[in-house]
């Protein structure tokens, strides 16, 4: 294994990739050391805490921001609304695109209609940040609703430096979504991916500090908070969990493929049988990014309500049951828009008539189906079950943190860290970027970090 990683250095092009991905990620990671100029950071990181601590909505939709978005909001650097805004705006066009026609028309017309969605969805998210900072200042401005904490400096409070903070944590954004862009073309991964698994490995430390720092301090009792069959439990979960994910994720249904038989002259030719494989998780980690996405509208939007007309009760409940990620309505909203963005996924990524007539095109059938109609249909109800399977195996990951936080009295955060969502989204685009190094040594006639062969 060593050899083989050590051969990646040797390939010019491949290190280049890398040292490139690697320095960008550096850029994205220095971001978050600079703060906003006119902030009270010593007020911003005591309001944050306490908002976390007394379990506020507020401070739970910072909390799954900063999991989900490569971002550090509760510090309001530069960097602060993180990649959010581009998903967002990524969101919006993949949903407007099987539902507006003249999208639609521009996702049929291969590369240059892409490049053309894409042109659509920066200016998109160019809107969404002016939107989104600008309430977030304001937010500042107002202490989030507590007159305790002065979170702008004195003299700074108007509308003026409310512009520049605005068009700061805009830049900011634009520029990670430059990196990510950079890192697509000229470096190795997806570049979004990378920064989101920059962002969660970077709170990992500060997560396993929280959860075993306690046994450095109190010492390990068997029977309590910090005892060792806890921890012992914890690390089993943990262990268990990334071989379920790695399983799940690199799992597939092989359809058999039987190719014809050609005769020419006196060879022939074909006649061979092969396999198609589907994958289980066709849609990846993205039904869990658009999931949380969307369900932290509600959220802050029944908690500022709730503020609003306090003497409405069933706006009080309405933010309850959404806020903080552990109770039933939101559980089973976050379910139910996984399984939503699976299919709809999966829809757009996979395409059984195209399938079948490629098969059609090269000779190749599907032992008892005949070619096209009958195939298309047969691929599409094979895909139909495995994404019902793969959705599931995405909603139970994203509901352990839940069981696991109300079950043994762990944060929800690091939970989310080390049990869950976090896990996946890290073990995932680990994954890829392997797999696509690999293909690099491959087509250089080198073996890959996969094979078993040394």
């Amino acid at each position: 294994m060593l050899s083989k990683f050590l051969t990646i250095f040797k390939i010019p092009e491949l290190r280049g990739k890398i040292f490139l991905t690697m320095a960008l990620l550096a850029v994205y990671r220095m971001g978050f050391s600079i703060p906003l100029p006119f902030l009270n950071q010593k007020g911003m990181a005591d309001r944050v805490e306490d908002l976390t601590k007394s379990g506020d909505t507020l401070g739970q939709v910072m909390q799954i921001v900063s999991l989900f978005s490569a971002s550090n909001i509760g510090n309001s650097t530069i960097f602060g609304l993180g990649i959010m805004p581009y998903i967002s705006a990524s969101i919006i066009f993949q949903l407007l695109g099987s539902v507006y026609p003249p999208l639609e028309r521009l996702q049929k017309e291969g590369e240059s209609g892409r490049r053309k969605i894409n042109e659509y969805t920066r200016y998109a998210t160019v809107l969404i940040c002016l939107g989104q900072s600008y309430f977030w200042i304001r937010a500042l401005s107002g202490g989030f609703g507590s007159d305790q904490y002065a979170l702008i400096l004195p003299g700074y409070d108007n509308f003026y430096c409310h512009l520049i903070g605005t068009v700061t944590m805009t830049a900011g954004t634009i520029l990670l979504m430059w990196i990510g862009e950079q890192i697509d073309a000229y470096g190795i991964g997806n570049g979004i991916s990378l920064l989101i698994m920059a962002g969660i490995l970077a709170r990992m430390p500060s997560a396993a500090g929280t959860l075993f720092g306690p046994a450095f301090t109190k010492g390990v009792r068997i029977g309590t908070d910090t005892g060792i069959e806890r921890y012992l439990l914890l690390t089993a979960m943990f262990i268990g969990v990334i071989v379920w994910v790695i399983m799940i994720t690199q799992g597939q249904r092989r359809i058999p493929i039987q190719s014809a038989k050609h005769v020419r002259g006196r060879r022939t030719f074909g006649g061979q049988r092969q396999h198609l494989p589907l994958r289980v998780n066709q849609a990846g980690v993205m039904p869990i990014i658009f999931a949380s996405s969307l369900l932290m509208f509600p959220m802050f939007l029944f908690q500022q309500l709730s503020q609003i007309w306090q003497e409405q009760a069933w706006l009080s409940q309405l933010s309850n049951m959404f806020g903080g990620g552990r109770g039933f309505v939101y559980n089973m909203s976050y379910v139910g828009l996984i399984y939503f963005f699976c299919y709809f996924w999966t829809a757009i990524t996979f395409n059984p008539k195209d399938m079948a007539e490629n098969l059609k095109d090269y000779g190749s059938f599907i032992p008892g189906y005949r070619p096209g109609g009958r195939t298309a249909a047969y691929l599409e109800q094979v895909m139909v079950r495995i994404t019902y399977v793969g959705a599931a195996f995405l909603a139970l990951i994203a509901v352990i943190p839940t069981i696991i936080a109300a079950s043994m009295d762990i944060p929800f955060l690091i939970a989310s860290f080390y049990g869950g969502t976090g896990t996946l989204i890290v073990v995932s685009v680990c994954l890829d970027l392997v797999q696509k190094i690999d293909s690099h040594l491959i087509m250089r006639n080198h073996p890959g970090l996969l094979d078993s062969d040394s």
